[in-house]
């Protein structure tokens, strides 16, 4: 008979190793997990999928995806916990745990977001990073003509997934291949095939999510007012997204791209107020967006000039191409040297800046082509910028180290969408949107804050050109210079947050905030810009919305 000892000791093992959540002390991080488990089927070491502070690889996890290099100095809050969930069950308990808790959830798909909201926090309690990076399977069905895409997948692992199963489908979504899908399509998505298609958002037909209680809905569970709100009223307000069901589009199998640079000596300021006339209304098959820079003048060493490049994606081929571009707008001279035919998957790698011959396999590393410290800022045009509008850019421009500007067109499909269809507002009237940019690149408070200084003035001095009442900014920039709700503890302020909400959503703000009030009463899904509840939530709750 085994001696009293040797049972004890027995029984004491059993209990170290028959279940690793509850062998660890009672820290938050530790709480944390040992609600993961107990609410999961979670049953993994700590080690494999919870990141803090004071482990080697916390620093490792956090920078992976992050883009905005400002969001990740030794000042800015860090946090608690990073949790990298393995399943769909997983992140449905983060949401349960993180209520117990009371711990703020910020959920991270792809890192891209320009303030760093879902990995950083500026609220005064403390908070978990939920990172999707885990949930990225990609199922393609081309009979269907559609394809679920997790959150955690990039938009270049979807686009590569897609052209492995056909070379005439697509999907209409950003131009940068390392953002994640989950929170890029809830911010609207545009991409080079937008004036053809629409947004990533006006194609998507489903999606899961997890919801404040820590359910999974789809489309018909969470009803049509959830879905519209996810689809453009900007990520992680409402719940978190576990995949989308995409529609997929047809594009032909030989596509045309060129980049033709024009600088002020070149004549760019007289080519670029023709461009203002023609970008929105040339064939809704053309994507001619300009990015603007400063470089050395090519013959005088040490001196500066403003440089146009017109960098286009033309779904056709270049003969179709050169008719449209010498009937609407000759003033560029393009010419048969300056395209190249290609597939859509090719086309995609160039749009993205890839070098030459790059092949398509490097989009499933689904890592970022660049990392800097940058501010951005964004604003939406609807009359011609005149000459002398153009000239004061230009000015202010070669004032500063490292500025940027895009000018994406509009017209075509998004002229023919409602701005009530979804979210996302800026339709009809709109000839362009600007991306404002400045990048700099050492870890320096001054020189941060001279950056800052200066896309501040410029977006001041643009004022008279953007649209008005309310000038509009799209929402996958985020920009916490146009507001932001201040207090973590309570519901945020509908007043405060109205000033960049209309901003974002115009019209549809106020539908967003009942959406929000009805599905997210506790307003547990906050943060700096998130979408508030109404007030006197608790007598509202369940409230039926008509639309």
């Amino acid at each position: 008979m085994a001696s009293l000892n040797s049972i004890m000791v027995s029984f004491f093992l059993v209990l170290l190793f028959s279940s690793s959540c509850f062998a660890l002390s009672d820290t938050t991080p530790e709480k944390f997990y040992q609600c993961i488990c107990k609410n999961s089927d979670f049953s993994d070491p700590f080690s494999k999928a919870f990141f803090t502070p004071n482990t080697d690889s916390f620093n490792t996890v956090l920078n992976s995806t992050a883009q905005n290099l400002r969001c990740l100095m030794p000042t800015v809050p860090k946090p608690v916990l990073i949790f990298t969930p393995m399943a769909e069950s997983h992140v449905q308990a983060a949401v349960i745990c993180a209520k117990q808790l009371n711990l703020q959830l910020r959920v991270r798909s792809g890192g891209h977001d320009y303030e760093g909201l879902s990995y950083i926090s500026v609220m005064d309690s403390p908070f978990v990073i939920v990172d999707l990076s885990k949930l990225r399977e990609i199922d393609v069905n081309i009979e269907e003509n559609s394809a679920w895409a997790q959150a955690g997948a990039t938009v270049g692992e979807v686009y590569y997934r897609i052209s492995e199963k056909s070379k005439t489908h697509g999907f209409p979504a950003g131009l940068c291949t390392s953002l994640g899908i989950g929170g890029h399509i809830t911010g609207g998505a545009y991409g080079s095939m937008m004036r053809k298609f629409g947004l990533g958002a006006d194609n998507v037909i489903d999606a899961r999510i997890v919801n404040a209680n820590g359910t999974i809905l789809d489309r018909l569970s969470m009803g049509e007012d959830l879905f519209w709100a996810i689809r453009g009223g900007g990520g992680a307000s409402f719940g978190i997204i576990l995949s989308w069901k995409l529609k997929l589009v047809t594009v032909p199998s030989v596509v045309t791209v060129f980049t033709v640079p024009k600088t002020l000596e070149d004549g760019a300021t007289k080519i670029l107020y023709k461009w203002q006339q023609v970008a929105d209304k040339i064939d809704d098959d053309l994507f001619m967006r300009v990015v603007i820079n400063v470089v050395d003048k090519k013959d005088k060493k040490g001196e500066r000039t403003v440089q146009t490049a017109y960098n286009s994606l033309f779904l056709g081929n270049v003969d179709r191409l050169l008719q449209i571009m010498n009937e609407s707008f000759p003033e560029l001279g393009l010419t048969q040297k300056d395209c190249t035919e290609m597939s859509w998957i090719e086309s995609i790698l160039y749009i993205a800046g890839f070098p030459t011959k790059t092949p398509p396999e490097i989009l499933l590393q689904g890592k970022p082509t660049f990392k800097n410290y940058f501010k951005a800022k964004s604003d939406f045009i609807k009359e011609p910028i005149p000459e002398t509008g153009l000239d004061g850019i230009w000015k202010r421009l070669l004032e500063e180290d490292s500025p940027l500007m895009i000018w994406n067109p509009y017209g075509g499909m998004m002229a023919n969408i409602s701005e009530s269809e979804t979210p996302f507002p800026h339709r009809k009237g709109v000839i362009f949107k600007i991306q404002y940019l400045t990048l700099w690149t050492e870890p320096d408070q001054e020189l941060a804050t001279k950056h800052v200084d200066w896309i501040r003035k410029l977006y001041s001095y643009m004022t008279s050109y953007a649209s008005m009442f309310p000038r509009e900014a799209y929402v996958n920039y985020r920009d916490l210079d146009l507001g932001m709700n201040k207090n973590g503890n309570s519901n945020s302020s509908f007043v405060q947050a109205t000033v960049w909400g209309n901003k974002y959503f115009n019209n549809n703000f106020n539908r967003l905030v009942e959406i929000k009030t009805k599905v997210d009463p506790e307003n547990f899904f906050k943060f700096e810009q998130s979408i508030p509840t109404l007030p006197l939530t608790k007598k509202r709750k369940g409230k039926k919305i008509n639309h």
